[in-house]
């Protein structure tokens, strides 16, 4: 059997696949800690146990935010902030008491994508993931790419292509990175932009759902993030140009943007016309635990 774990910021998902025809025969998902390393570990191998328990042989893969430093092991450029500098996979090992597999979430969505989902029918294909934060996994032929610094797709860290306003000026990622990609395109970079300009608190949600119901600041703030879309995909066309660009993440379920970007990427891109399909990820918010649970294969 196959494990997957999808390790997130606000929920922890774990997962059961058959190991020959990949059915999924078990679902769990539980709420994530949040700024305590201890209780995130305890609460990732209680799930793991939890959902292997009736079987003898498996594998364990796990999707996590941030990347492995290559020498020390040490959690890099996580947008969970009690993982930096931690060495998961040892302390997780040493709990667990067998091997474990883990890589960056958006290289797991870029893993499930390419084999059976929206990227199937590509060489190429660049996963985003648009969630709690902003990341991407690289693959081709099927196969993953990761680079010596296991930063492959880590474009949220980039600052915003373009001459930035001068709130993009002013933002800062808590890693004190000052107008990264990852603060405007989040689900907590909208919601921060949206406090900005209305001195009001509204979720993600709440936004998208004012600009669908015509509310003119939320269309101006959705045009805002659009646009930011736009400038910040186009730096991974110039320079990847990928078959086709997949969408995951609690962000990448706002229909409109896979309108709304295409149109406008064509004055940030070395060229005067854009083919490359922007598409939502076939498996949905299931396609970082199932390729969590292909990191095996």
């Amino acid at each position: 059997m196959k494990v997957g774990i999808d390790w997130g910021g606000t929920k922890i998902e774990g997962i059961v696949l058959e190991s020959t025809s990949g059915k999924e025969v078990l679902r769990k998902r539980v709420d994530a800690p949040k700024d305590n390393y201890v209780e995130i570990i305890n609460k990732v191998c209680e799930l793991i146990t939890d959902i292997s328990s009736k079987y003898n042989n498996f594998t364990v893969g796990i999707g996590m935010p941030g990347s492995l430093h290559p020498k020390t092991g040490q959690v890099q450029v996580s947008n969970t902030k009690a993982l930096e500098g931690q060495n998961v996979k040892n302390d997780l090992e040493k709990k667990l008491g067998f091997d474990v597999r883990i890589a960056n979430d958006a290289d797991c969505l870029a893993v499930s994508e390419s084999i059976d989902g929206s990227g199937m029918n590509y060489d190429s294909v660049f996963a985003v993931i648009l969630g709690t934060g902003v990341g991407a996994g690289y693959s081709f032929r099927k196969q993953l790419v990761v680079g010596p610094n296991k930063l492959t797709g880590e474009w949220g860290q980039n600052p915003i292509p373009g001459p930035m306003d001068e709130y993009e000026k002013s933002v800062k990622r808590h890693c004190g990175r000052v107008g990264a990609i990852e603060v405007f395109l989040s689900g907590p970079g909208l919601e921060n932009y949206y406090s900005f300009i209305t001195k009001e608190n509204k979720t993600s949600r709440e936004i998208v759902e004012l600009f669908r119901n015509g509310d003119k600041t939320s269309n101006q703030i959705m045009d805002k993030y659009f646009e930011r879309t736009a400038r910040s995909l186009s730096s991974i066309v110039n320079i990847l140009d990928p078959d086709v660009i997949v969408c995951g993440g609690g962000m990448s379920e706002i229909d409109e943007l896979y309108d709304e970007v295409p149109k406008r990427i064509i004055p940030y891109i070395a060229s005067n016309f854009f083919n490359t399909p922007i598409v939502k990820s076939k498996h949905g918010s299931s396609s970082g635990v199932r390729g969590a649970a292909l990191l095996w294969d």
